[in-house]
């Protein structure tokens, strides 16, 4: 029993890790690496690149806030200064083994403040309900706000929409069906989560708590201001990198918000911050608004391995503050 549990935790890791880094080889398999210190050095505006931290990090920080205010109507009131570091570090041990960050943030409420983790789940639940919603709300407005780009696309390519699985190549049916097999590992490693606590009705009970939470927020225009300033962020967070490159910089608000989407609907494949995935999506949509594949290549690898870099570095930040946090 313990060595299918070790065996079983082995593949969760691994799995995601194996499979981002087949797609990140297969995109760079015929680039030249060496090329990107040139790139980091001379051939990128940092000042942009750091005027986007401020934002990636005050997204997780709305969304400790708003998290702290879904739990208080069930009579928890974590430290406000807890839920952030829960956030944060929730998104560095994602890094590690995708989506288990969930799991991660409460229980560091629970060891550090008390919270009922079924309840802190449960809202979590609720965050992550509400957040798909909005975010399928911004993707059919950029599908209509952008219907001309992808028209004109296929008219000068040639290729009409009922073509477009006759043209696609047998290394595009591979990554598809490679992403649809990830997803549907995510969703059994999901539901055999949720079985667990199906076990017990008292668990079960404080997950529907934190569901229906949100129908008792005190404050609900500050949970919507919350919500939205989330997704501003995160966006601000990616579009102010597009002005570290030239190839970028004159690419319009339109063209962000499509890559950004679309990056964002790539992230649900399990990997470690959506490594692979994303890349393929960005780089795919940019290569659409007329940037060549090397600088699209460029620009995926680089934005993405900062943007990591600060999350890890958020994460050892949390680790190390709550070392010296008094539990409750």
């Amino acid at each position: 029993m313990k060595t299918g549990t070790i065996v079983n935790n082995c593949v969760k890791i691994l799995l995601p890790i194996v499979f981002g880094g087949a797609i990140l080889y297969w995109m760079y398999r015929d680039f030249d690496l060496r090329s990107v210190d040139d790139v980091l050095l001379h051939g990128m505006d940092w000042t942009w690149m750091l005027l986007s931290f401020p934002f990636g990090i005050l997204a997780q920080m709305f969304r400790g806030w708003r998290w702290r205010q879904t739990l208080e109507p069930m009579g928890e009131h974590p430290r406000t200064a807890t839920a952030v570091h829960a956030v944060f570090l929730s998104y560095a041990a994602s890094l590690v083994v995708p989506r288990i960050g969930e799991f991660t943030r409460c229980g560091v409420l629970k060891r550090y403040d008390g919270v009922s983790f079924p309840k802190a789940l449960g809202t979590v639940v609720t965050e992550r309900a509400i957040d798909m919603l909005l975010m399928a709300l911004v993707c059919v407005l950029t599908l209509l706000m952008q219907m001309k780009v992808f028209s004109t696309f296929f008219n000068r390519t040639g290729t009409s929409l009922d073509s477009i699985l006759h043209k696609f190549s047998a290394t595009g049916y591979l990554v598809t069906a490679a992403c649809g097999v990830a997803v549907l590992f995510m969703l059994h490693f999901l539901l055999k989560k949720l079985s667990i606590y199906n076990k017990v009705k008292a668990t079960l009970g404080g997950i529907w708590q934190g569901v229906m939470s949100l129908k008792s927020v005190r404050n609900v225009p500050l949970f919507v201001v919350y919500t939205l300033a989330i997704w501003v962020c995160y966006f601000l967070h990616y579009y102010l990198t597009f002005f570290c490159f030239d190839f970028t910089a004159g690419l319009g608000l339109q063209c962000a918000l499509v890559t950004f989407v679309v990056g964002s609907i790539a992230v649900i494949v399990p990997t470690p911050n959506g490594a692979g995935p994303w890349h393929f999506a960005v780089k795919t949509m940019l290569i659409l608004y007329g940037v060549t594949d090397n600088n699209a290549l460029y620009f995926v690898l680089i934005v993405h391995s900062v943007q990591t870099l600060l999350v890890i570095a958020l994460g050892i930040y949390s680790w190390a503050a709550l070392s010296f946090t008094s539990k409750k």
